[in-house]
């Protein structure tokens, strides 16, 4: 088995890896890199999924790569739309032939004796043995099982004699056609499922137990259609997405601000869509931005509901039935087709086991730095984008903070870094994703690192105060540590005694 050795690493040719690649391609042209994927293109969520209408749900300016503007007018571009803009972006920087693909990875070891990262994997198909090593190891797995998808335990789902399933996994070959269709759910896949598959569909049920709020937003930014017109295309990216950053902001910081102020305004434009007696199911217990917020594209959805061709009902599941699903207030709907629209499997690092010198290292016994690197993990740093705005703008942020880190390393020849939390930091109870309350977030918080009480141990969400910590703020802060990657023996012994 030969080894293959690189001075970055990168896991997942998602958004996040294939962004990692182009920064490096870009600002490191010396550096020696390769991404290693699992599935057998590049794309990560992007080609998992496969349902009807899969589209993003958040506008493509800021969604897009900020080096590579998005130039459609469309606004929540469709998956292959994205998935066809990433292949574009990879094969103008180079990084298609940086991609193994096929590769399964189950370990990641850190050795401070040669400053390198060693990865066992297997090629995913034949389960040949693979190795590979590294200086610096950038994971960008995103934070959710490829391999399966949050099923809830439904009662009397063995007697059930339709199709049951996860809109992770798609069957290819689904015919819905004059199908009684009911899709479990309230998130950004429902409302997507629920009017895409109105066009064949004898009818389609939105069961939920609890309303999300629901924002349409146009199809097309006629303020980007005039701009490209008048301006020249970077000029015209640029202004769009700096106005988008700024109204995401305010929404979001504005509703945790002022709660019952925003909540009005959310519900006042359902108001101007659905019939009075609808609004129940557009309602929510809980304020703006508690959870993510859904947008719709001109309003589909409250447009197939005006149109009779699907409904919601705000209800709880008391049993499976053969022909359909009873609801604890006794009504029942027939269903032919169940979609279990029902969230996501929360999974870090894609499940790798990482070792630092011979010691497991437990991801919710740590804290980030910069929502970046990782406490007491040498030259690693893994990309989580942000969950109350557009993913790619934070992955952006993250990959030009780790090009920064490693420039600023071989500068002063450094051959390691590593952040030490010097002061006890950890704020046992608060786990990195904090403040944000939907299931799967709340399923998966007990695996999560932990936040810190100042920064840079907390993780901000904020796009303007990262941008100057990551972009601006001096690289060496009496916190990273340089060329000093062993970890004191009575840290040593703390971390033995945790992982037993």
């Amino acid at each position: 088995m030969s080894q293959q050795h690189y001075d970055v690493l990168i896991i997942g040719a998602g958004l996040s890896g294939i962004g990692m690649a182009c920064h490096i391609s870009k600002k490191l042209p010396n550096k020696s890199y390769a991404i290693l994927e699992r599935r057998q293109d590049i794309g990560g969520t992007w080609d998992l999924f496969k349902y009807p209408g899969i589209r993003s749900d958040s506008d493509m300016f800021t969604f897009g790569f900020k080096f590579r503007p998005w130039m459609e007018p469309k606004v929540l571009a469709d998956g292959p739309s994205i998935k066809s803009y990433m292949k574009d972006t990879a094969h103008e920087y180079g990084v298609m032939d940086k991609v193994h693909f096929g590769v399964t990875i189950t370990k990641a070891c850190w050795s401070s004796e040669t400053s390198t990262w060693t990865l066992t994997a297997h090629n995913e198909q034949t389960k040949a043995a693979l190795e590979f090593s590294c200086n610096f190891l950038v994971p960008c797995t995103g934070y959710y099982n490829y391999d399966t998808g949050y099923m809830p335990d439904f009662a009397g789902v063995d007697q059930f004699k339709g199709k049951l399933f996860h809109p992770q996994h798609w069957p290819e070959d689904l015919d819905y056609s004059g199908k009684n269709v009911v899709v479990i759910g309230s998130g950004a896949t429902a409302v997507t499922v629920v009017p895409a598959m109105t066009d064949k569909a004898k009818h389609v049920t939105m069961l939920q137990r609890s309303p999300t709020y629901i924002a349409s937003v146009p199809a097309q930014d006629p303020s980007a259609i005039w701009l490209k017109k008048v301006l020249p295309d970077s000029w015209a990216f640029n202004i769009i997405r700096w106005r988008n950053i700024r109204i995401q902001l305010g929404l979001f910081y504005g509703s945790k601000r002022f709660p019952n102020f925003f909540r009005k305004f959310f519900l006042a434009g359902v108001k101007r869509q659905v019939d009075p007696e609808q609004m129940k199911h557009f309602t929510p217990s809980y304020q703006p931005w508690d959870e993510r917020l859904c947008a719709v594209p001109n309003g589909d959805l409250f447009k197939r509901l005006k149109e009779g061709k699907c409904s919601i009902v705000t209800d709880h599941i008391e049993t499976f039935t053969e022909t359909g699903i009873k609801l604890k207030s006794g009504q029942e709907l027939p269903a032919d087709i169940v979609v279990s629209a029902t969230g996501l499997d929360l999974r870090l690092l894609g499940g790798i086991d990482i070792e630092v010198d011979g010691h497991v290292r437990q991801q919710n016994k740590v804290l980030t730095y910069k929502a970046v690197l990782v406490q007491d993990a040498p030259n690693f740093a893994a990309i989580f984008g942000y969950t109350n705005a557009p993913w790619t703008m934070k992955a952006d942020l993250a990959a030009s903070y780790i090009c920064r880190l490693i420039e600023h390393m071989d500068s002063k020849g450094y051959q390691s870094v590593v952040p030490r939390d010097f002061e006890g930091n950890a704020v046992e109870d608060q786990s990195a994703l904090d403040g944000l309350n939907s299931g799967y977030v709340r399923r998966g918080a007990p695996m999560l690192p932990r936040q810190g009480k100042k920064t840079p141990w907390r993780v901000l969400n904020h796009y303007k105060k990262d941008q100057k910590m990551l972009l601006k703020d001096p690289i060496e802060d009496g916190i990273l540590v340089f060329d000093n990657p062993e970890i004191p023996a009575e840290m040593l012994e703390k971390l033995a005694a945790e992982t037993a």
